[in-house]
Order: C-alpha cells, then structure tokens, then sequence
C-alpha cells in the first residue's frame, strides 16, 4: 500500500499544479503557470466589466491563457493546442492592426454595463458605492491584462512549449487619438482604479456602448445600427445655402446648449443639398455629443420606441427623415 508520505507528496504535488502554495513543500512551479492562473481567475471575478472580453481578440486572449495553463511536460498535443491558441490571438489582433493594449483600451472605453450607463447619466457621487467599489475592482483586474505584454505572452509559449526561440510577438505602431483622453483618466496614478472620477467624466462627454462607439445611426427593423462611415460632407463644403445654413446651425446650437429647439422642414428639389446639409452638423458639431439618427419614412411609426430608448440620455439627437414625400 502507499505509505503516508506518498498520498502526502502526491497532494501537495495535486495542489501545486493548481497554484496553491503548500508549506514544507519544496516542488519547482513554472513562473508563467503561476501567473496565467492568476489572470485567469482575476478574469472569472470581474464584477461589471465583464463583457469587455467578449470580442474576438479577447476570446482569443482567454483561450491562449487557458491553453498555457493546461500545457504539461513532454506532452506534445497540449504543446500543439498552446501553439495554435497563439497562432490565432495573433491573427486576432493582426487582422485589426491592433495592438493589445489599444484593442482593450477601445473595449473599455466603450463598455456598455451598469457602472458605464449609470455614470453617463449622473456624478459618481450619486452612484451607488458597492457598483463604484465594483468598478474600482474590475479596473485593477483590467491593468493587470494590460500589463500582459505581447511579448511576455510570446515568452510564455516558448516555455510551455519547450521551444528553441520564442514566437514571434504582434507588436503595432498604429495609435488611435481617441483614446488618449482614456489613458490619460486612467494613468492619473500608478492605480487605474483611482481614475474612476476621470474615467466616470469620460463616460458622460463620449457616452457608451453603440452611442459611444458611433455618431450617426440608423433605425432599422426596430433596432438602432451604427454606421461606421458617415457621409463625410461637411457644412462648409455647401455654396449658395447661406440663410438656410445660419438657421439650420443657429437650432442646433440652441439645442446643445440644452434650449428649446425647432423641428426643421427643409424643401427643394431633388439634389439641392437637402440631405447633406443635415448630415454636415455631425462634422460641425462632431465634439459636442451631437448624434444624428436617420429613420425612415416607413418606420415613423416608431417614434415614440425611439424617442423612449434615448431618453434621459446626456447625448443631443437628431433625427433625421430623408424624401418625407
């Protein structure tokens, strides 16, 4: 029969393979088997931001942690698991010219859960505190991803997977000034967590979810899409419109500053710049959380859903129906 040492040894040996430190014992653990787990369990306890993982690359993220962790020695078809997981995070992010970081950052600042939707609508000091604690605690989660460089993780294959030389890690020079005000929020200490305020301040000015990650929309089979190009004309691209573009601009002035604006009729022959002139207020007005949404003339019915759905919400919306006859 085994003697007692030996269901002790075979324990402790059980437990270090799950991470778990076992005093008096002395058996080596791989640093990155170590640290995957820690991600790994850091990512199940994520509070609010849970959806920010839920994109390609971020599924692919989780996949290679989890391919790493469950690597062991001399076993070549975990080794082969573990090198495809790379070979298809890698493409994930190739395939956006992103890098990890970048690609995070865009999730975060767009996020649509509790915490975002309510501190888009109200100061932080106004939330409740176990969803700002909640929020504190994700944002810890959220550095220590992105502090997983892709090179460690390169570092980590090459260990898991008893290679000569490390993979090739995806690295991208592209920067999106969109998010600098994001890094700036959150770098304002050592801790993302103490750039709640800032990163709260954000949510308010650039909204969240679809009406953070778009500014023209169209409603479609009772549902609001975001179109990823809008017409790019711009207000002073239209010549001979003079009175019509100092009414139009006065309006939707008087709207952003929170007065009460006009509905517009706006009439001529097919052509004129009826529809461009609304669509060039997107670009005029592009940092003031100006929104356009265009519907329609059949889905008019649907106003009231729509006016429903945007309601209470800090954007400034105009909705738009082109060929009304």
């Amino acid at each position: 029969m085994p003697s007692p040492q030996h269901h002790q040894r075979a324990l402790a040996l059980a437990l270090a393979y799950q991470g778990i430190p076992i005093p008096g014992t002395h058996f080596p653990m791989d640093e990155h088997i170590n640290s995957t787990q820690t991600l790994l369990h850091q990512v199940a306890s994520l509070l609010v931001y849970q959806s920010v993982l839920e994109g390609d690359v971020g599924a692919a993220f989780l996949e290679l942690l989890q391919a790493i962790r469950r690597v062991e020695r001399n076993n070549a078809a975990q080794s082969l698991d573990c090198l495809q997981a790379y070979g298809r995070w890698f493409n994930a992010l190739a395939s956006r010219n992103q890098s990890w970081q970048t690609y995070l950052l865009s999730r975060i600042l767009r996020d649509d859960n509790p915490f975002t939707r309510q501190a888009q609508r109200t100061g932080l000091n106004d939330l409740p505190a176990s969803l700002i604690e909640a929020a504190r605690h994700d944002l810890e989660i959220l550095q220590n991803l992105y502090e997983c460089s892709s090179q460690q993780l390169s570092q980590w294959v090459k260990t898991a997977s008893h290679l000569s030389t490390a993979p090739v890690a995806w690295n991208s020079d592209q920067t999106e000034l969109f998010l600098d005000e994001l890094k700036s929020a959150l770098k304002v200490s050592d801790r993302w967590a103490d750039g709640l305020e800032a990163l709260a301040d954000l949510y308010r000015r650039n909204g969240v979810g679809l009406l953070g990650e778009y500014r023209a929309f169209r409603w479609q089979a009772g549902t609001l899409f975001g179109i990823a190009h809008p017409d790019p004309v711009h207000v002073s691209d239209l010549v001979g419109y003079e009175s019509q573009k100092e009414t139009l601009l006065k309006n939707t002035e008087f709207l952003l500053n929170g007065y009460q604006a006009l509905h517009v009729l706006l009439y001529g022959s097919r052509g004129s710049g009826k529809s461009s002139l609304v669509k060039g207020l997107l670009h005029e007005y592009s940092d003031r959380q100006l929104r356009l949404i265009e519907v329609a003339k059949s889905d008019l019915k649907d106003l009231p859903a729509i006016v429903e759905q945007l309601r209470d919400l800090p954007q400034k919306f105009i909705i738009f129906v082109d060929d009304l006859v």
